[in-house]
C-alpha cells in the first residue's frame, strides 16, 4: 500500500477549525483593544471576552457565567485549582487523587507534599476505575479537597464522576474534576454532578492552543497562585487572551453542539479498528474500560516490543501516534497509568495509543490496519524474547 498521511494522536491535540479561526480573527486586527482599558477599543473586546465566558459556562451548566476563569491552558487550571483551595481551606492539610492522574495533577499533588500536605493516591482496577468504596474509607476529618480526573489521557477510561461528586458534597470537601480530555466530548453538568471545580483545555477540541479555564462553584475560595494585575477577579493577573478565549467558546460551541453524532461516528471507527487489531495482531491487549470510556480512545500493550521503536516505524509509514501522554511520550520511562493498572514494566512498554478524530476517515482505518500488523511482526521478529517463546513452543 503507498505511503499516506495519518494523525490518530487526537488526545495530544487537534487542528484549530475554520470557523474557529475566522471568529479569532477580528481580535488580532481591528478590534485588538485591551479589555482592561475602558475606552471603546477596550471595551469591543470585553463585550466578547464576556460573551465567550457566558458561552462556556452554559456549555457544562454552570450556575452564572461569574464561575469561569481563563487560563493559558489546561495544567494552569488544575495548578490554580490544587494550591489555590487547598491554601485557602480551613479544613486541613489533606488531599486525595488517585495515581492516573496527568501530570498537571501528580506533580502538583506532589509538590503540596512538600509544603506539608498528606496526599492519598487511590488505586484503580484492570481498567484504570477508582472505587468509590476506597474513596470513602481516604476520607479524614482534615480532607480539603479530591481531586480526580473525568477520563483519562492516555487509557481513556471514564470515572464515575457523578458518584465521587455527591461522595464529596456529602462530606463537604471540594471535588476537582481535569476534565481536559472530556470537554467538548462527552457531556458534562457541573451543577449536577455537584463538581466544585473544573479544567479544561480548548486545544483538545478543536480549539486553540495557549487557553484554558477552570470553572469554580460560587462560594467555593481559592487563592490565587500569581501577582501582578486585577484581571479574572484577581485570580488570574496578566492581559488576557481575547481571540483564545472567543476561539475557546466557538470550539466548545460547535464541539457540544455536535457531540452526540460526532460521538456515533468515532464509536464506530474505533470499533473496526480495534476489531481489526486484536483479530490480525496476536499477544495484544486493549488497555482501559470496554465500555466506560471515551469514544476516540484505544491503548493497547504489544508483548515482545518497545513502544518507541513501535512508534518510530508507524512514523516512517506516515502514521501519528503516541505511547500515551504527550506531555511524557519523550520520557522513556513506562507509563505510570498502565503500571497503576497492573501492566509489568516489559508490558508497559510496547503500549500504542491511537486516538481518532473528527478528520479521521475510514481510508485511514484501513491504512493503519494494513500497516501495524507487519511492523509489530518485523519489530518482534528482532525481539530476543519473542524469538525465545517461539521456541519453547516449537519444542
Amino acid at each position: 500500500m503507498s505511503k499516506r498521511y495519518v494523525y490518530m494522536d487526537y488526545a495530544a491535540t487537534t487542528y484549530t477549525k475554520p470557523e474557529v479561526l475566522s471568529e479569532m480573527m477580528p481580535y488580532f486586527g481591528k478590534d485588538f483593544g485591551n479589555p482592561s482599558s475602558v475606552h471603546e477599543y477596550g471595551r469591543v473586546a470585553k463585550k466578547a471576552q464576556e460573551q465567550a465566558r457566558a458561552q462556556i459556562a452554559s456549555a457544562i451548566n454552570a450556575s452564572q457565567e461569574r464561575e469561569i476563569y481563563f487560563t493559558s491552558g489546561g495544567t494552569e487550571a488544575d495548578n490554580m485549582a490544587i494550591m489555590g483551595a487547598a491554601s485557602a481551606s480551613k479544613k486541613g492539610k489533606h488531599i486525595i487523587t488517585s495515581s492516573i492522574e496527568h501530570h498537571a495533577v501528580l506533580h502538583t499533588c506532589q509538590h503540596m507534599e512538600k509544603l506539608g500536605y498528606d496526599i492519598t493516591y487511590l488505586p484503580v482496577d484492570q481498567y484504570g476505575m477508582v472505587n468509590t468504596e476506597d474513596l470513602k474509607a481516604a476520607i479524614r476529618p482534615d480532607t480539603c479537597l479530591i481531586s480526580i480526573m473525568f477520563a483519562n489521557n492516555e487509557i481513556g477510561t471514564i470515572q464515575p464522576v457523578s458518584e465521587i461528586g455527591k461522595i464529596a458534597r456529602e462530606n463537604n470537601i471540594i471535588f476537582h474534576t481535569d476534565a481536559v480530555q472530556a470537554a467538548g466530548h462527552e457531556p458534562i453538568d457541573v451543577q449536577g454532578m455537584n463538581i466544585d471545580m473544573l479544567s479544561m483545555s480548548a486545544h483538545k477540541f478543536y480549539g486553540p492552543k495557549g487557553i484554558g479555564a477552570l470553572y469554580v462553584r460560587k462560594g467555593v475560595r481559592f487563592d490565587n497562585l500569581m501577582f501582578g494585575g486585577a484581571q479574572e477577579r484577581n485570580k488570574r493577573p496578566g492581559t488576557d487572551n481575547v481571540p483564545g478565549i472567543v476561539g475557546m467558546a466557538k470550539a466548545l460551541e460547535i464541539a457540544c453542539g455536535h457531540m452526540e453524532e460526532n460521538n456515533l461516528r468515532l464509536l464506530e471507527m474505533r470499533s473496526r479498528l480495534k476489531e481489526g487489531i486484536m483479530n490480525s495482531i496476536s499477544d495484544v491487549r486493549l488497555n482501559g474500560h470496554e465500555l466506560k470510556r471515551l469514544s476516540n480512545n484505544l491503548n493497547f500493550s504489544f508483548s515482545y516490543i518497545e513502544g518507541e521503536a513501535l512508534l518510530l516505524s508507524l512514523d516512517l509509514r506516515g502514521i501519528a501516534a503516541s505511547s500515551g501522554s504527550a506531555c511524557t511520550s519523550g520520557s522513556l520511562d513506562p507509563s505510570h497509568v498502565l503500571l497503576a493498572i497492573g501492566l509489568k514494566h516489559e508490558t508497559a512498554h510496547g503500549s500504542l495509543r491511537l486516538t481518532i478524530g473528527d478528520a479521521t476517515t475510514d481510508e485511514d482505518i484501513d491504512y493503519v490496519l494494513a500497516e501495524l500488523p507487519p511492523i509489530v511482526q518485523r519489530l518482534r521478529d528482532m525481539s530476543p524474547l519473542y524469538k525465545e517463546t517461539e521456541e519453547k513452543e516449537y519444542v
